[in-house]
């Protein structure tokens, strides 16, 4: 049996890859160090599985090739990373640990392990490395020009990625997504906070005046295409993954909102509120997916109304997750700042 390594697997997008390679008969070796934003519910239905191993363990440890060694996988999907922007700006320390270190520390374990054996490293990054795009889409040559603490570190994963590929010869990937949303993501993230808030009957706050516009991509589609970078993609190369569709946070409340009342009674708190914007916060993200879709024959399958309506009743079926979490882990995302305006 095909057997890989799902770095940060507890996670949102992480825990969704496995659920597809799962279920594309590979066997998936989980190793996560096991953070607030870690989850064991998220795959709980393969706790007795045949074909599914976790293990706790931190990629900034030195050691991580033992661990290749013993299981020999064909391919690493590397998702171990801070990855929410207000934490950042609070914290910069952790992310440069997680992001920069931890990656540092795997591609040396990895740099041993593939001049023995014939695998493929597929480091996951994001569309906040080229900062703002405030007209047309930025390919893979775009220049980076990352905003926050978070997208500075994974842009220098990326960078240190790339730099072992070209001087060690190492077969690495890289890839670049836009914002992602669907099952199993922690609400301190827009789409599951106001799911959370519409459930409980309490306000919707928006960053500034809503008007931050970011390109929506179903966490689905995204491990079919992170799958066929694997399975197609050629070393060296950076595959953007996008889904070409833009929506700014007030538009995607105001659908949350109308999908939510075609299924639940809301409360008479659920309204938008805007709270004081997030320091550096980029106006827009927009991705030019071409290259994955002419090379590798790649599309995302699932269209924004079809995803936010599968994200919302997925919440609605496991209540329980929410309870798996801290509360205070589901509260503390946004509406810290002053209350500008209420609209109806």
């Amino acid at each position: 049996m095909k057997k890989v390594i799902v770095t940060g697997g507890l996670g949102f997008i992480g825990s969704n890859l496995i659920d597809l390679l799962i279920n594309k008969k590979y066997y998936v070796i989980n190793v996560d160090k096991v953070t607030y934003s870690s989850n064991h519910y998220n795959v709980k239905d393969y706790k007795n599985s045949k074909n599914y191993k976790f293990i706790k363990y931190d990629i900034k440890n030195k050691q991580f090739k033992k661990l290749l060694f013993k299981y020999k996988p064909i391919g690493i999907f590397n998702l171990a990373a801070e990855t929410h922007v207000d934490r950042s700006i609070d914290n910069p320390e952790s992310f440069i640990q997680s992001n920069i270190v931890g990656v540092f520390n795997l591609l040396e374990s990895f740099k041993e392990y593939s001049k023995r054996y014939n695998s493929k490293l597929i480091h996951i990054s994001t569309d906040e490395v080229y900062g703002d795009i405030l007209t047309g889409r930025s390919s893979e040559n775009y220049p980076y020009k990352p905003s926050s603490p978070y997208a500075a570190s994974k842009a220098a994963s990326d960078h240190l990625v790339y730099s072992y590929v070209r001087t060690y010869k190492i077969p690495a990937i890289i890839t670049n997504c836009s914002n992602n949303y669907g099952p199993k993501q922690h609400p301190e993230k827009l789409i599951p906070k106001l799911i959370y808030n519409i459930l409980n009957n309490k306000p919707l706050p928006i960053y500034g005046k809503g008007t931050n516009s970011r390109e929506w991509l179903y966490v689905k589609d995204h491990c079919e295409a992170l799958l066929k970078v694997f399975n197609k993609g050629i070393s060296g190369e950076f595959y953007n993954i996008g889904s070409n569709k833009n929506l700014n946070n007030l538009q995607v409340s105001k659908e949350l909102i109308k999908v939510s009342k075609k299924r639940i009674k809301i409360g008479r708190k659920v309204k938008i509120f805007f709270v004081k914007d997030r320091p550096g916060h980029d106006v827009r993200y927009a991705l030019n997916s071409r290259k994955i879709k002419n090379k590798l024959d790649w599309k995302p399958r699932t269209n924004f109304s079809q995803g936010i309506k599968l994200t919302f009743d997925w919440y609605i079926k496991n209540k329980n997750y929410y309870k798996s979490l801290s509360k205070k882990d589901i509260i503390k995302r946004l509406g810290k700042g002053w209350l500008r305006k209420e609209l109806f």
